[in-house]
């Protein structure tokens, strides 16, 4: 196996003699199965003090880049700073680039300033467009890892995606919102963000297909282009309740929960089932106030962890890792919100 230490170095980590690690690494024979163990365990051991060194004192300066609505952007904020003290010896410092409403040419422009003035690493919440994928890839020739948080940007050249299976979760709305609706005949309605965010693309794909074997005479209604922004979010739905009386069910994927049911206030109906997403303040005082069912969420410290990992191993500063799986999807309903959700006003 291949090492950097001298042999003195591996013989004192093992508490063995230089001749001995000697044969050892060399394959001369001779010597105990259990002493081999313990050689290659010394050097796993230096493996491990070696990252430690490497990465105490380093200082990591990433930039957080997010396409969202404020509650959402806020919440990947408090996870990160959550999340710091975890990742000591190593030092993170964060510059956070919000926009809640960003025009293509805005977000290029942050991104390719980044690019001029350097940086470790970039968290990148932001739409699927050509002109997205060429400004990543303008990182990436710079040297800047990106990791894509929520919603991923496949073909661009982007180091990691960090987030559940979109797909999935659309599906998992799907059944939830069938088996809830029981023997009630109605309309769903979908609400998304923007079109071009693929996560949220995802999602209603996932919906749709799932409930079209379920519920195939069930239909859906879409509200899109709302930026999951409170104000446009309550024009948009209340609209299409006017239109059509049947909708009785909602799964919002882009957000703007509260709107959206103010808006079924103003036409004297409540929803039998709502799926939302994410368990942000709104979601968590709408949850605890059983006017939403449930919430499609996942623990956005870890996946705030797991980017900052992944940022310091292209580095070099911890040792690779093996393909990182989807982040799980957790079901909240009222009765198992986690112990650090509190609901406020």
């Amino acid at each position: 196996m291949g090492h950097p230490y001298p042999i003195r170095e591996i013989a004192r980590q093992a508490g063995l003699s230089q001749a001995t690690v000697d044969r050892v690494l060399n394959h001369r024979g001779g010597v105990r199965e259990s002493t081999v163990r313990e050689v290659h365990q010394a050097i796993r051991d230096l493996d491990r003090q070696r990252t430690q060194i490497r990465i105490g004192g380093r200082t990591f300066m990433i930039d957080i880049v997010m396409h969202a609505p404020a509650r959402f952007s806020s919440a990947v904020r408090d996870a990160l700073e959550a999340e710091l003290p975890s990742l000591h010896p190593a030092v993170l410092r964060s510059r956070f680039h919000f926009r809640e409403t960003c025009p293509p040419a805005e977000l290029v422009g942050i991104l390719d300033r980044i690019a001029r003035r350097g940086s470790q690493g970039v968290i990148l919440k932001a739409p699927d467009l050509p002109e997205t994928t060429a400004a990543v890839s303008r990182l990436a020739a710079a040297g800047i890892p990106v990791v894509t948080l929520v919603t991923d940007l496949p073909g661009s050249a982007r180091l990691a995606y960090v987030g559940i299976d979109n797909r999935a979760a659309g599906a998992t709305a799907a059944y939830l919102l069938d088996q809830w609706l029981g023997d009630h005949p109605g309309h769903a309605l979908v609400t998304i963000s923007r079109g071009f965010f693929r996560g949220e693309e995802e999602r209603e794909m996932g919906f749709r297909s799932a409930l079209r074997s379920t519920r195939p005479g069930c239909e859906l209604v879409e509200v899109t282009d709302s930026d999951g922004l409170d104000a446009t979010q309550h024009d948009l739905v209340l609209a299409a309740l006017e239109e059509d009386p049947e909708i009785n069910a909602v799964y919002s994927i882009g957000g703007g929960n509260a709107a959206s049911l103010e808006a079924f206030q103003a036409v004297g109906r409540d929803p039998a089932v709502f799926i939302a997403h994410d368990l942000d303040r709104d979601n968590t005082r709408l949850l605890s106030e059983r006017r939403i069912s449930a919430v499609l969420h996942h623990d956005l410290r870890q996946d705030m962890r797991r980017a900052c990992l992944t940022v310091m191993r292209a580095h070099g500063a911890l040792p690779e890792e093996g393909p990182q799986l989807p982040s799980p999807i957790q079901v909240v309903t009222p009765f198992n919100m986690p112990p650090g959700a509190v609901a406020e006003g």
